[in-house]
């Protein structure tokens, strides 16, 4: 599984979930990640400083039919890989993940290596356990899902066999 966040990174999550932190970042910190992980070739991004694992998921567009690569924090537990759809609190479901249920076939790209997966929304316990996974990385989900004022789906990318 991924590692948990430190001390000090725990510290920095507090100061991150407040509103006004959140909505001054969230226009550009995807835009910041991906120049990063393009100049490190995929081996970092500023929001790694968080204690997160930023991985690169290329989804195809649902209205597009074009490729899509987007930053995101994954959880890893084995080979899956768990994705919060949190939108950072806002009203309406992340672009990725209309993506991923119109085209569940996806690539994702970690640490400079790239593996393909198929998406899947969780429910029921199999939700309860990866919500409670991320809550354990990041708490300020659950300010997200109070702000958003909807249940805040979990996707789960398994290995493409």
């Amino acid at each position: 599984m991924t590692t948990s966040p430190n001390a000090f990174q725990k510290l920095l999550h507090q100061i991150f979930m407040l509103r006004p932190v959140t909505g001054f970042f969230a226009p550009w910190v995807h835009r910041l990640d991906k120049t990063i992980l393009k100049l490190t070739r995929g081996k970092y991004a500023v929001s790694e400083i968080l204690g997160w694992n930023i991985i690169q998921l290329t989804t195809i567009g649902a209205k597009t039919n074009q490729p899509r690569t987007t930053p995101l924090v994954g959880l890893f537990d084995g080979e899956k890989i768990a994705l919060i759809a949190s939108s950072l609190g806002r009203k309406n479901n992340p672009g990725w993940y209309y993506n991923l249920k119109m085209n569940p076939e996806c690539d994702v790209e970690y640490m400079g290596r790239s593996k393909k997966y198929v998406a899947r929304e969780t429910e029921g316990n199999e939700y309860e356990k990866y919500w409670q996974l991320a809550l354990s990385y990041y708490a300020g989900y659950e300010k997200y899902k109070e702000r958003a004022g909807r249940e805040i789906p979990v996707l789960i990318l398994e290995p493409k066999s």
